[in-house]
């Protein structure tokens, strides 16, 4: 089989590169395209979280689980299918695709691996040529008013929130029916997948609340109509006792029908004492730490619904674009796009905190 080489930002192994790892700009090498593959050009890259989990191999290090010498990651991003295998019917040549990360499932279609993270011989979009599965590809609707660099921001965050809303409202619903969306309060900590389901949560019709510490962002929320609570404004040992307060005031005591938490950590302990009973804890993610501890006999008295999801099977990944052409549910067009250059710089600044969007865009064909 013929082997392609492309330019690259690679993460190296840590027999290459011991300790916090940081990308290289190398060839990389890959075998051609099968019959369920295609061949395609990434344009538009959005960095995504799980991109530093893998640079700090924190919590696993992905080319040691992987058994290879290098990866490349990258898996939310908008490409241009070049050449397609013998038995692709999803897509065509030419067409323009969003990146869809589910690349293991199980019988259901649920994700077991993640694509250019723990499932092995994938690649993400950090090179200037990679290859796919058919079923890690979808087309963008030709009559789209947004931008490329939206659907690039749209791929992961927005697909993920959609999956993890639709399960989480259903909970809620399973014993809450005959309360209307207008009385069902969904409050966040801040991030991307957040503010997507946020979004989405208003235009059921629900009032929504963040909890953000950027105050870059705030003008960005509030013009979105979710109202913000300045987590800055309290003090590391009174952050629960202000957030709490905020809540309830925002809340009118009543707390909150559904949390949005894809933070973990210390914060899911205000999370759970913010709740209403009957009210839902929705996660798809972890930023602040993995595990969490609860006290079930409370739990159970409130009668809370722990959910917990993983990305998204494809069929949610099409409802979710569909969803979004007709009803505008989109990110907002970023005005600054990183070039592929600056990539380990964009990296580097996300870390430490520097970078205000929940959606950083970077050109790779672009």
């Amino acid at each position: 089989m013929t082997t392609i080489t492309t330019d690259a930002w690679v993460l190296p192994s840590t027999a290459r590169q011991p300790g916090r790892g940081a990308l290289i700009r190398e060839e990389f090498c890959f075998q051609d395209i099968t019959a369920q593959e295609v061949m395609a050009k990434p344009i538009y890259g959005c960095l995504e979280g799980n991109m530093l989990h893998a640079i700090e191999r924190d919590p696993v290090d992905i080319c040691a689980l992987r058994g290879e010498d290098s990866v490349v990651i990258g898996n939310a991003g908008v490409v241009r299918v070049e050449r397609i295998g013998a038995e692709v019917d999803l897509v065509r040549e030419g067409d323009l695709c969003l990146v869809f990360g589910n690349a293991v499932w199980d019988e259901q279609g649920y994700p077991i691996k993640i694509m250019a993270y723990d499932a092995p011989g994938t690649m993400g979009v950090l090179p200037k040529t990679m290859k796919l599965n058919q079923r890690q590809l979808i087309p963008i609707p030709a009559d789209s008013a947004f931008t490329l660099q939206q659907w690039a921001a749209f791929s992961l965050r927005y697909i993920s929130a959609w999956a993890n809303w639709r399960v989480a409202y259903a909970c809620w619903q399973s014993q809450m029916l005959g309360v209307a969306p207008e009385e069902t309060i969904v409050c966040a900590w801040g991030g991307g997948v957040s503010f997507a389901q946020l979004a989405l949560a208003r235009k059921l019709g629900c009032p929504v609340i963040m909890i953000c510490s950027n105050a870059d962002r705030f003008d960005l929320l509030r013009q979105s109509g979710i109202e913000p609570i300045d987590r800055s404004h309290f003090n590391a040992d009174r952050l629960e006792e202000g957030v709490l307060a905020a809540i309830a005031e925002r809340t009118g005591g009543r707390g909150v029908s559904i949390f949005i938490d894809n933070i973990g950590g210390s914060a899911h302990r205000i999370t759970l004492k913010a709740l209403a009973r009957q009210g839902v804890v929705a996660t798809c993610g972890w930023k602040a730490g993995m595990r969490t501890s609860i006290a079930r006999a409370i739990e159970c008295q409130q009668r809370h619904i722990h959910v917990h999801t993983h990305y998204a099977r494809y069929s949610e990944g099409l409802d979710a674009v569909r969803f979004a052409a007709e009803q505008n549910w989109m990110p907002p067009h970023e005005d600054r796009v990183w070039s592929w250059e600056d990539i380990p710089a964009l990296i580097d600044e996300y870390a430490r905190g520097n970078v205000a969007s929940y959606f950083p865009i970077f050109a790779v064909n672009a």
